[in-house]
């Protein structure tokens, strides 16, 4: 069962302009991990182009992308497809095709630290023992670039971690999550907009 409700679509705007920011949704190929909390970026990003008329399909850098408007700004939008622990590989090639700086690749991803239904934005930061995180800082040689972090929960004691990050959401939490997604693209149109700051001050929580 598919995570979202398909929407009709409308003509898709064509791009125009220089491309501005890399906005990157993390997670994993394959239906196998399509609704698991570790694919809570791609999640994102298929909502967002859903109920945005754009669709994320090519195929290219390793990943699934889309060349769209987000808020009067061009931008590359990418779901790696390298799986995560390999992100960096598919982040580092279309930001060096691009010539995209760190600062304008916008990375969205699960946090365990961060309760279901609430996200945090930061400007800049090490990886928290995230992988898909650690390694597109390592492929960058830089931890300078924004990131939206949406909660999905600690996993209970004696859970493997692994096992959480890898397991789907229940119904509860999946309709927090589509909630907050709503939050996660205003905050992320901020951003494209140059007012982190204000995203930060909103939407973080």
């Amino acid at each position: 069962m598919s995570f979202f409700r398909k929407r009709k679509k409308e003509p898709e705007i064509i791009p125009t302009g220089p491309i501005e920011y890399l906005i990157v949704g993390l997670g994993n190929p394959t239906t196998k991990y399509e609704n698991t909390r570790h694919n809570t970026g791609h999640l994102f990003i298929d909502y967002y182009s859903e109920n945005n008329n754009f669709s994320v399909k090519k195929l290219k850098f390793k990943s699934l992308y889309a060349d769209t408007m987000i808020s009067g700004k061009r931008c590359i939008v990418l779901k790696p497809q390298t799986y995560m622990n390999l992100s960096g590989e598919a982040v580092r090639d279309a930001a060096e095709f691009y010539k995209i700086p760190t600062e304008r690749i916008v990375v969205i991803f699960d946090d365990i630290n961060i309760p279901v239904g609430n996200m945090r934005i930061r400007r800049k930061g090490s990886a928290g023992g995230h992988n898909g995180i650690k390694n597109i800082i390592y492929h960058l040689n830089s931890d300078n670039f924004p990131r939206i972090k949406i909660g999905v929960g600690k996993h209970s004691e004696g859970e493997d971690l692994k096992d959480y990050v890898l397991d789907g959401f229940s119904k509860v939490e999946a309709e927090a999550v589509k909630k907050v997604f709503e939050d996660v693209g205003k905050a992320l149109e901020l951003i494209v907009n140059d007012n982190i700051d204000e995203a930060m001050n909103k939407y973080s929580k």
